[in-house]
Protein backbone atom coordinates (compact mmCIF):
# COMPACT_ATOMS: atom_id res chain seq x y z
CA UNK A 1 0.00 0.00 0.00
CA UNK A 2 1.00 2.83 -0.96
CA UNK A 3 1.35 5.41 2.09
CA UNK A 4 -0.83 8.79 2.78
CA UNK A 5 1.29 11.90 2.66
CA UNK A 6 -1.77 13.78 3.72
CA UNK A 7 -2.82 13.02 7.28
CA UNK A 8 -6.42 14.81 5.99
CA UNK A 9 -7.09 11.77 3.26
CA UNK A 10 -6.01 9.36 5.76
CA UNK A 11 -8.83 10.49 8.43
CA UNK A 12 -10.68 10.46 5.36
CA UNK A 13 -10.39 6.57 5.01
CA UNK A 14 -10.00 6.03 8.60
CA UNK A 15 -13.51 7.47 8.83
CA UNK A 16 -15.52 5.05 6.09
CA UNK A 17 -16.93 1.74 7.32
CA UNK A 18 -14.77 -1.22 7.64
CA UNK A 19 -16.34 -2.75 4.35
CA UNK A 20 -16.53 0.56 2.31
CA UNK A 21 -12.76 1.14 3.41
CA UNK A 22 -11.64 -2.07 2.07
CA UNK A 23 -12.85 -1.77 -0.90
CA UNK A 24 -11.96 2.32 -1.26
CA UNK A 25 -8.37 1.21 -0.10
CA UNK A 26 -8.44 -1.72 -2.67
CA UNK A 27 -9.09 1.02 -5.58
CA UNK A 28 -6.39 3.31 -4.61
CA UNK A 29 -3.91 0.44 -4.75
CA UNK A 30 -5.39 0.08 -8.39
CA UNK A 31 -5.12 3.94 -9.22
CA UNK A 32 -1.66 3.81 -7.57
CA UNK A 33 -0.39 0.94 -9.41
CA UNK A 34 -1.79 2.56 -12.79
CA UNK A 35 -0.38 5.77 -12.33
CA UNK A 36 3.01 4.51 -11.94
CA UNK A 37 2.81 2.75 -15.10
CA UNK A 38 1.48 5.96 -17.09
CA UNK A 39 4.45 8.72 -17.72
CA UNK A 40 1.71 11.09 -18.68
CA UNK A 41 -0.25 10.61 -14.93
CA UNK A 42 2.99 11.89 -13.17
CA UNK A 43 2.95 13.03 -10.39
CA UNK A 44 -0.25 11.62 -9.30
CA UNK A 45 -2.24 14.43 -6.60
CA UNK A 46 -4.31 12.74 -3.54
CA UNK A 47 -6.68 15.55 -1.61
CA UNK A 48 -10.23 15.84 -0.89
CA UNK A 49 -12.67 16.65 -2.88
CA UNK A 50 -16.30 17.08 -1.70
CA UNK A 51 -14.91 15.16 1.32
CA UNK A 52 -13.79 12.33 -0.23
CA UNK A 53 -10.32 10.73 -1.34
CA UNK A 54 -10.11 12.12 -4.76
CA UNK A 55 -6.87 11.37 -7.49
CA UNK A 56 -5.72 13.57 -10.37
CA UNK A 57 -3.04 13.49 -12.70
CA UNK A 58 -1.39 16.41 -14.64
CA UNK A 59 -3.59 16.20 -17.52
CA UNK A 60 -6.09 13.81 -15.98
CA UNK A 61 -9.56 14.17 -14.55
CA UNK A 62 -10.47 13.44 -11.00
CA UNK A 63 -11.46 10.39 -9.71
CA UNK A 64 -13.10 10.27 -6.53
CA UNK A 65 -13.64 6.99 -3.90
CA UNK A 66 -16.28 6.66 -1.33
CA UNK A 67 -19.64 5.80 -0.46
CA UNK A 68 -22.60 5.72 -2.21
CA UNK A 69 -25.91 5.31 -1.39
CA UNK A 70 -26.81 2.23 -3.41
CA UNK A 71 -23.32 0.66 -2.75
CA UNK A 72 -21.31 -0.27 -0.28
CA UNK A 73 -18.46 1.81 -2.13
CA UNK A 74 -18.14 3.55 -5.41
CA UNK A 75 -15.31 4.95 -8.33
CA UNK A 76 -16.86 8.32 -9.24
CA UNK A 77 -15.71 10.38 -12.28
CA UNK A 78 -16.47 13.86 -13.31
CA UNK A 79 -19.94 13.33 -14.87
CA UNK A 80 -19.78 15.85 -17.61
CA UNK A 81 -16.97 13.79 -19.04
CA UNK A 82 -17.15 10.96 -21.76
CA UNK A 83 -15.21 8.51 -19.57
CA UNK A 84 -18.51 6.48 -18.21
CA UNK A 85 -19.99 6.85 -22.02
CA UNK A 86 -16.71 5.07 -23.49
CA UNK A 87 -16.15 3.17 -20.57
CA UNK A 88 -19.79 1.42 -21.27
CA UNK A 89 -19.20 1.23 -24.66
CA UNK A 90 -15.69 -1.00 -23.92
CA UNK A 91 -17.20 -3.42 -21.28
CA UNK A 92 -21.43 -3.62 -22.07
CA UNK A 93 -23.26 -4.84 -19.06
CA UNK A 94 -20.48 -6.06 -16.61
CA UNK A 95 -21.44 -3.17 -13.86
CA UNK A 96 -23.56 -1.73 -11.68
CA UNK A 97 -22.91 1.83 -12.74
CA UNK A 98 -24.57 5.25 -11.16
CA UNK A 99 -25.54 7.20 -14.91
CA UNK A 100 -22.22 8.84 -15.75
CA UNK A 101 -20.76 9.34 -12.73
CA UNK A 102 -19.83 6.18 -10.87
CA UNK A 103 -19.43 2.30 -10.76
CA UNK A 104 -20.76 0.74 -8.29
CA UNK A 105 -19.32 -2.04 -5.99
CA UNK A 106 -20.46 -4.07 -2.72
CA UNK A 107 -17.79 -6.37 -2.84
CA UNK A 108 -13.83 -5.92 -3.33
CA UNK A 109 -14.08 -9.40 -5.32
CA UNK A 110 -16.03 -7.14 -7.89
CA UNK A 111 -12.93 -4.99 -8.42
CA UNK A 112 -11.50 -6.05 -12.14
CA UNK A 113 -7.88 -4.67 -12.44
CA UNK A 114 -7.85 -5.03 -15.96
CA UNK A 115 -11.79 -3.56 -16.40
CA UNK A 116 -11.48 -0.90 -14.11
CA UNK A 117 -7.57 -0.26 -14.57
CA UNK A 118 -9.01 1.18 -18.17
CA UNK A 119 -11.45 3.17 -17.17
CA UNK A 120 -8.49 4.98 -14.15
CA UNK A 121 -6.16 5.01 -17.10
CA UNK A 122 -8.75 6.67 -18.88
CA UNK A 123 -9.51 8.94 -16.32
CA UNK A 124 -5.87 10.12 -15.28
CA UNK A 125 -4.87 10.95 -19.06
CA UNK A 126 -8.18 12.32 -19.88
CA UNK A 127 -6.43 15.43 -21.78
CA UNK A 128 -3.80 14.15 -23.10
Amino acid sequence: MTPFDNPKVAAAYDALPNDTRSGALALRDLIFETAASLPGAQPLEESLRWGQPAYLAPKGSTIRLGTHKSARFALFVHCQSRLMADFTSAFPGEDRLDGNRAVLFDDTSQIDPTRHGWLIARALTYHL
